[in-house]
């Protein structure tokens, strides 16, 4: 339920969305670029040390590589940044508990939004027929019905 391998998720399927796209050249050079950086802060417990879920991060690292950014790029810098911010503010509304599952799949809906705005991609990112199994799992306690992604068992006869 809870784990940094979810900002590898998400950053290996939004470069591969991207590059099975096919509007933008993502070579693996790329897809490996953003998976390194990703690395770099999917750690253990990110969102208590930071206040940031590492999904966020993870899909920054993506659009920092596919647009070229880097200290001396004011607008490729600034786009990210937006982009992060925008992925971390969808996020937050998910919040309490937190719920890397569903903060996954909400930061890839939004990516998905953004590539389109930025990038001119056109990813599919329809989740409104995903359906969370991992309710129980969930260590802190799931949001239940504030989930959009929780689905009620039927009571058992």
């Amino acid at each position: 339920m809870l784990g940094c391998e979810h900002a590898w998720v998400a950053a290996a399927a939004l470069m591969v969305a991207i590059r099975n796209e096919a509007t933008l050249a993502v070579t693996d050079d790329k897809v490996n670029e953003a998976m390194v950086r990703t690395r770099r802060q999917a750690i253990a417990a990110f969102c208590g040390l930071t206040g940031v879920c590492g999904i966020s991060p993870a899909i920054g690292a993506c659009f920092s590589v596919l647009l070229g950014a880097s200290c001396p790029r004011n607008r490729e810098t600034a786009v990210t940044m937006r982009i992060t911010a925008r992925v971390t503010d969808a996020m937050s509304s998910n919040a309490g508990p937190s719920c890397c599952k569903n903060f996954l799949r909400v930061a890839l809906k939004e990516a998905a939004a953004l590539a389109h705005e930025y990038l001119y991609v056109e990813i599919p990112a329809d989740i409104s027929r995903v359906i969370c199994r991992d309710s129980h799992r969930h260590p802190h306690g799931c949001r239940r019905e504030k989930c959009a992604f929780f689905r009620s068992e039927p009571d058992s006869p």
